[in-house]
């Protein structure tokens, strides 16, 4: 089987689940914290840098990645990053205004190392100065019921119901200010994919987990026609989840602030 194109940060962008899955998080983020030059952004499993240039909107950004095969790449693309692991970061207490931990804590078998992590290195309230405290905005795989072969290939280790993961959120002392599914429109038929799938071949994606030369995520091809309607139907889906909580989807996204 002929191995499928590998992505580039500016095909990620133009490729419909990406580009919506980045859409989704910067309603949050433009709501919940906003435009800034002066705050610290941390991007945990930043991988080869592709949501940097988007997370720069919200403060200087560092990354850490426990591969250190896309860190080369990210270094090349300007950013200042670290080898390290989610669940033992290698920074101080209090040291970032906003975490992004995005489609990262599902790989991780010490998942309540990594939200422990987050909360440690995120800056407490100061209730003098009238300041909340930091943010972190999570996106991770939805419902078990959706495990596939591409979880299999990127070594999940787990997926998740909204309510399971707002209950870990505030057990490790995030308020959750926001939480929703994503990819709501497109859930049936993807729900349906996967189903039929279940027990046949399904496609031969490589996963950077198991090749050390693959440090972008691979997808499979979408014809033009259909990326562009899905792409369309990504931003209609990022329009409401700026006002409204979306009841399914194939994956969740959470913004919450750390309390004292």
């Amino acid at each position: 089987m002929p191995s499928t194109p590998m992505l580039t940060v500016l095909e990620e962008d133009r490729h419909w689940w990406f580009a919506s899955r980045t859409r989704a998080i910067l309603a949050y983020l433009d709501r919940y914290v906003g435009p800034g030059t002066n705050r610290r952004v941390l991007d945990v499993g930043c991988g080869a840098a592709n949501m940097t240039h988007h997370l720069r909107h919200y403060g200087r950004v560092i990354g850490v990645d426990s591969n250190p095969k896309p860190l080369e790449i990210a270094r090349q693309r300007g950013l200042e990053a670290y080898l390290g692991s989610a669940d033992d970061l290698p920074f101080d207490e209090g040291e970032f205004d906003l975490v992004a931990l995005l489609d990262t804590v599902e790989h991780v078998p010490a998942e309540d190392r990594v939200f422990a992590e987050c909360y440690r290195v995120l800056r407490a309230p100061d209730t003098a100065r009238g300041l909340a405290g930091g943010k972190l905005m999570v996106t991770v795989p939805a419902f078990m019921f959706l495990w596939s072969r591409n979880d299999v290939l990127n070594m999940h280790q787990r997926r998740y119901t909204a309510a399971e993961l707002q209950a870990k959120l505030e057990r490790h002392g995030f308020r959750v200010l926001r939480i929703s599914y994503n990819n709501f429109f497109i859930f049936p038929l993807a729900a349906a994919l996967i189903l039929l799938r279940r027990g046949r071949a399904e496609p031969q994606l490589a996963s950077p987990h198991f090749d050390p030369e693959a440090y972008q995520v691979e997808m499979e091809p979408t014809a033009p026609i259909i990326n562009a309607l899905l792409t369309a139907v990504g931003k209609l889906e990022a329009a409401l989840l700026r006002h409204l909580n979306l009841p399914w989807g194939t994956s969740i996204l959470a913004i919450a602030e750390k309390r004292a």
